[in-house]
């Protein structure tokens, strides 16, 4: 525990809340009682673990990580648009 400074304590904390946020996410998913409230609760989940594949990418010294990042956003965009379109009059 001699390794403990400021930047690891914040970085547990972060992960912690993401965790909290994470969980609240898949708790609304499984639960929503319509399909716009889980799109919702899906574009929120994919938002917060946009950043957990960026710091691993971070921590592993790796750019592709931030390569996978950026596509899986872009995907993630694209779906929630598709699905925006379909709630809207249908595809």
């Amino acid at each position: 525990m001699g390794d403990l400074t400021l930047p690891v304590i914040l970085l547990f904390a972060a992960l912690g809340i993401t965790a909290i946020a994470a969980t609240l996410a898949t708790w609304q998913l499984l639960r929503g009682p319509c399909a716009a409230t889980r799109s919702v609760s899906l574009d929120m989940l994919l938002v917060i673990t946009l950043p957990l594949i960026v710091g691993v990418g971070v921590v592993a010294g790796r750019a592709i990580y931030l390569d996978v990042a950026m596509m899986y956003a872009l995907l993630a965009f694209l779906g929630v648009i598709s699905l925006a379109r379909y709630f809207d009059r249908g595809l």
